[in-house]
């Protein structure tokens, strides 16, 4: 049976996740922002938390942790790196390991770069990205604590899926990122497109999440730094991708 994923706002701009085995009854959060929208959530359709499955140490990805734990009595996943602060553990992944919600499977990737201990969620059999504040759509984190090649080789992992996976990120910034995209390729057509249509989604109030990897891979300029184009549109023809993405970063942190 396929997994159900349920999507709703948390704390002013984050995505709260909660995706549910109807097989087992299991059912995950994917991080968890504040405690009382992802109840509200859980009530609205009769799931029991069992599972939290958390991205980074940052407090808006954590910060209903020890509250659901105490509510549920559910399992706390976290990344192995043990120099983040996250409380209520019960369990440290890194690349490569699985975690199962229930029988559905998710595959941990390293996504270090906006934190060093950041990894993403990868639900093959669902098509399910939960990517949190690696990739957004047309966008992607702050780089915080790694460096830029850092980061870009996160972003390479995630490019490399296939094309019609879902993106699940962390936070409702597209229009903003679509803002600032268009200032490197105006002339990118899958870019104007996603433009459009997050004008309309935003007019509509509806989040604009999730979006296809696909998509992502021909609109997002954050995973096209090794493009002779937006190369050429930074003044950065012969550096390398790592460098060109750096550049662009830096672009973002200052629009």
């Amino acid at each position: 049976m396929a997994a159900e994923i349920r999507l709703f706002p948390c704390l002013t701009d984050n995505f709260g996740y909660l995706i549910h085995d109807p097989a087992t009854g299991a059912t995950a959060s994917v991080d968890a922002p504040e405690a009382a929208p992802i109840i509200k959530a859980l009530e609205r359709e009769g799931w029991t938390l069992t599972d939290i499955l958390i991205t980074h140490h940052h407090h808006d990805h954590v910060g209903g942790v020890a509250e659901l734990k105490r509510k549920y009595k559910c399992r706390v996943v976290a990344p192995h790196d043990k120099s983040a602060k996250i409380a209520d553990v019960d369990l440290r992944t890194g690349q490569g390991d699985v975690v199962k919600v229930g029988n559905l499977m998710a595959r941990v990737l390293e996504t270090p770069g906006h934190t060093l201990d950041h990894i993403s969620y990868v639900f093959d059999a669902d098509k399910a990205l939960f990517a949190a504040d690696t990739l957004f759509s047309i966008g992607c984190g702050r780089v915080f604590e790694g460096n830029y090649p850092l980061m870009w080789n996160s972003l390479l992992k995630l490019r490399a899926l296939p094309d019609d996976f879902k993106l699940y990120c962390g936070h409702e910034y597209t229009a903003a990122n679509v803002k600032f995209a268009l200032t490197i390729e105006p002339d990118n057509a899958a870019l104007k497109a996603r433009a459009a249509e997050v004008t309309r989604l935003r007019a509509e109030n509806k989040p604009t999440i999730p979006t296809l990897l696909g998509e992502e891979k021909k609109a997002n300029v954050f995973l096209r730094a090794d493009q002779p184009s937006v190369a050429a549109s930074v003044r950065m023809k012969d550096r390398s991708a790592a460098d060109v993405f750096g550049e662009l970063r830096e672009r973002k942190n200052k629009s």
